[in-house]
C-alpha cells in the first residue's frame, strides 16, 4: 500500500522558470541528492493527487515525486 507523504524539496528555478528539485529532505532533516530526473510531466498519483511528476534517481532508487499546488510529496510505503 502506498501513502502521500509530503516532503521539504530545495529546488532551483531557472530564468525561464523552468523549476528542478534539487536536494528531498526527510521529516529527521537527512537530506538526499537527486542524481538524475528521468521524466518530468503532468500526471496523477496513485495515492491520489495530481501534479507535476518528476520520477527521479535518488540512491540508486527511482522515486516518484510529485509537485502539487505548491507543495512536494512523494508516494511512500510509509505513512
Amino acid at each position: 500500500m502506498l501513502y502521500k507523504r509530503y516532503v521539504d524539496v530545495v529546488a532551483l528555478i531557472d530564468k525561464q522558470g523552468k523549476l528542478t528539485p534539487l536536494i528531498l529532505r526527510w521529516d529527521n532533516g537527512v537530506q538526499y541528492p537527486i542524481d538524475r530526473i528521468l521524466e518530468v510531466r503532468k500526471a496523477v498519483s496513485e495515492v491520489g493527487g495530481s501534479g507535476i511528476l518528476y520520477r527521479c534517481r535518488i540512491q540508486n532508487q527511482e522515486r516518484k515525486l510529485f509537485y502539487e499546488k505548491n507543495r512536494w510529496f512523494i508516494e511512500s510505503t510509509k505513512p
